[in-house]
């Protein structure tokens, strides 16, 4: 049996963990859907044999579906942040969440069918709006307050001014 990981993100499902997983495992690279674990006895949601966790891993971070019912809904306390390389990475990953029942925000966040929100944020916003020249950071961030799914070209236009 392999070890755990020390530090595992938990993530609380409805009680859809195993498709979010399998979702998430298909859209992403270096993720995949690892061992399922089902109840050994009913539950407040649900019944002894449901799938109770679903241990998967998204783009290397190892984390743990929870099927725990209604109780607690997702906020964007939480979020999980991909850094994409250009347009086409960016516009793939944000179509694939939001086209598969999701929904778009502002700023690069939208939210997946599950309601877990996700940052699509190109890298080359997080390296203007963190820019030593402090112009160049306000014009980047300007630009991206306008958005929803991020315009790499956009903000290359605010990054030249």
């Amino acid at each position: 049996m392999a070890k755990p990981a020390k530090n595992t993100i938990c993530v609380w499902y409805d009680s859809d963990a195993e498709g979010a997983a399998t979702f998430y495992a298909k859209t992403f690279p270096d993720s995949s859907v690892g061992a399922v674990h089902r109840a050994p006895a009913d539950y407040p949601s649900g019944k002894k044999g449901d799938v109770l966790t679903v241990e998967f891993t998204v783009m290397g971070i190892p984390c743990i579906g929870l099927n725990g019912g209604p109780v607690f809904k997702h906020t964007e306390a939480f979020s999980f942040q991909v850094a994409t390389t250009d347009q086409a990475e960016t516009d793939r990953y944000w179509n694939a969440i939001v086209g598969n029942g999701g929904e778009e925000s502002m700023c690069g966040w939208c939210k997946d069918k599950w309601g877990v929100s996700w940052q699509i944020t190109p890298v080359v916003l997080t390296q203007a709006v963190t820019n030593s020249d402090p112009a160049v950071g306000q014009r980047a961030f300007g630009a991206m307050m306008q958005m929803k799914k991020i315009d790499v070209a956009a903000i290359e236009a605010a990054i030249r001014g």
